[in-house]
């Protein structure tokens, strides 16, 4: 049920600045706990029926993303550099965030992601810290996440996984010929394989069908509402209550804050760029790990010279990429036909967890996967012996693209101090608003660890019987679209921008919920506990509101 829209004179109990992954469950427990909500998403309002399968609107016209003409983003390796034009950081720029265009990987962190530092200690030019809570108190929004949206999976096929309450609440997705060389190559080497849990469906669940197998889930949304997006699965609750307005085409400038340094609304342009101040009795950024940084630099006053909740000098610090730096690709003599289904069906987790005998601090997982659509193949998707153009390319396009498959990894990316999303002091949006300027150099032992983890790669595809493999060399990465750790969640006001419950640190009515907050990155598939951090600040705020706490 929509509501008619509320006023903006009108001081609703939240604003919730951003509809993905997390703003969908803080939105969704606020209205269905009796609170007044209006969500704030910087783009459009799409539903199923508009999405297709155009691969130039998807990933050159920026269909379901921010669009770097727009909204450019400027980027350096280190504060000594000039910031450059570059496409830095990716997010989704609609209505259900990135959850709408995203692979749909829904790995939970492992209990040791949440307490590093105490089992391996400090290391060196990093800022490595545990978070101030643990697996056990986030595993029930774990499995509230998963049963909400919809996740398939298969409890207990991983061995290294943590503890669970509850099964998925769907079984796992057909599995694709990838995934069966992946399982073979990796029994035959010791390993351990298991289906991979993904935020799809594989059958009907809460009146949503089960996935058709297009092989559009990266970058395009799910025009059958079979992928457990927001918008799918946590918005319709939400509006269900009569409570919760959506307000598309809102894009924030600033969190407004009054003479006791406390949050009364929001500032945003509407469809039409006018300006609009939007009451509130207390504000949830759930914007990503570069856009809520930047709003609150934006949002600096009187009382918050720095930037808004930046006594401690950290917003926007400790930036997390995702560490994607390996890949091996192979083709295999037989059709394998990828381009069908769902993105990944098989993952290996062994080399999850740090070891001190590799020489280098971190881990990763890796999976099977083709991750092409056809004419982004026939751009950038053959070896590069292969001529780009002609009678050859055409003929290795028709041989290669129905017999490849390539191992992804997702790898630690450590955080340190001088990573950082800041504002550009020369470049302007479309808006008139500072541009993201992001400073972002791995670690050496990222890089460690991505090779050590090509290196199992090329292994794999070597005992599933490949006839040609390559890959690229390990190199630093340049953007993500994993945006993690730029307003670090600590129990020290001075190191840190939220307390363990999200709620800023200088500002009691004032919470950040999304990647921001995220201490480590685990091996960067940070969605299912993005999630699950929506849930459970969600909860925590609808119980303190009640209590008049906020």
């Amino acid at each position: 049920m929509s509501r008619p829209p509320y006023r903006p004179s009108e001081a609703v109990d939240f604003i919730v600045v951003g509809s993905g992954a997390a703003g969908g469950a803080v939105a969704k427990e606020l209205s269905t706990g009796g609170f007044s909500v209006i969500v704030l998403e910087q783009g459009p309002y799409l539903r199923a029926q508009d999405f297709q399968h155009d691969e130039i609107g998807a990933r050159f016209l920026h269909a379901l993303t921010n669009d770097p003409k727009r909204q450019p983003v400027t980027f350096r390796k280190t504060e000594a550099e000039p910031a450059e034009l570059g496409p830095a950081v990716t997010y989704g720029r609609q209505v259900g965030g990135g959850t709408v265009h995203f692979t749909a990987n829904y790995w939970r962190l492992h209990e040791i992601d949440f307490m590093e530092r105490s089992r391996w200690g400090s290391v060196p030019g990093a800022t490595l810290e545990d978070w101030p809570i643990t697996y056990a108190e986030l595993e029930p929004y774990y499995t509230k996440a998963e049963e909400e949206v919809g996740v398939s999976g298969l409890a207990g096929a991983n061995p290294f996984d943590a503890p669970r309450s509850k099964p998925y609440p769907l079984p796992p997705l057909p599995v694709k010929s990838s995934g069966v060389l992946f399982e073979r190559a990796a029994r035959k080497l010791g390993l351990h394989p298991y289906p991979a849990p993904m935020a799809i469906l594989s059958r009907a669940y809460r009146g949503r069908p089960g996935c058709v197998h297009c092989g559009f889930c990266q970058w395009f949304g799910c025009e059958v509402g079979a992928k457990s997006s927001t918008l799918a699965s946590l918005i319709p609750m939400a509006e269900r209550t009569g409570r919760c307005e959506i307000r598309a085409e809102s894009y924030v400038r600033k969190i407004q804050v009054d003479r006791r340094g406390r949050v009364g609304g929001a500032v945003y342009f509407d469809r039409n760029r006018r300006e609009v101040f939007q009451r509130a009795k207390a504000v949830v950024v759930c914007a990503n790990g570069a856009e809520t940084p930047r709003l609150l630099l934006m949002s600096k006053s009187s009382l918050f010279p720095q930037g808004l909740a930046n006594s401690s000098g950290m917003v926007g610090k400790n930036l997390m990429f995702d560490n994607d730096a390996a890949s091996c690709t192979g083709l295999f003599e037989h059709p394998l036909n990828e381009y069908k289904s769902v993105q990944v069906t098989r993952v290996v987790q062994d080399f999850y967890d740090s070891d001190p005998k590799r020489g280098f601090w971190g881990g990763g997982g890796i999976d099977a996967r083709f991750g092409q659509s056809p004419a982004m193949f026939g751009l950038d998707g053959l070896p590069p012996d292969i001529p780009r153009w002609g009678a050859e390319w055409k003929k290795a396009v028709s041989h290669y693209f129905p017999r490849m498959m390539r191992l992804a990894s997702h790898i630690t990316c450590l955080a340190a101090e001088q990573n950082s999303i800041s504002l550009d002091p020369k470049m302007k949006d479309d808006w008139g608003l500072p541009a993201i300027r992001v400073t972002f150099r791995n670690h050496p032992d990222d890089l460690k660890a991505a090779q050590f983890l090509l290196d199992r790669q090329n292994e794999i595809m070597e005992v599933a019987g490949t006839v040609k493999k390559w890959s690229r060399p390990v190199q630093e990465i340049t953007s993500s679209g994993h945006l993690m750790g730029s307003c670090r969640m600590g129990n020290d006001p001075k190191r840190s921008v939220v307390d363990r419950w999200n709620r800023a640190h200088d500002v009691p009515n004032l919470f950040l919920v999304d990647g921001s907050s995220m201490v480590t990155s685990g091996r960067q598939q940070p969605t299912c506990t993005i999630q699950a951090l929506g849930y459970r600040a969600g909860e925590h705020i609808a119980e303190m509101a009640k209590r008049g706490e906020v």
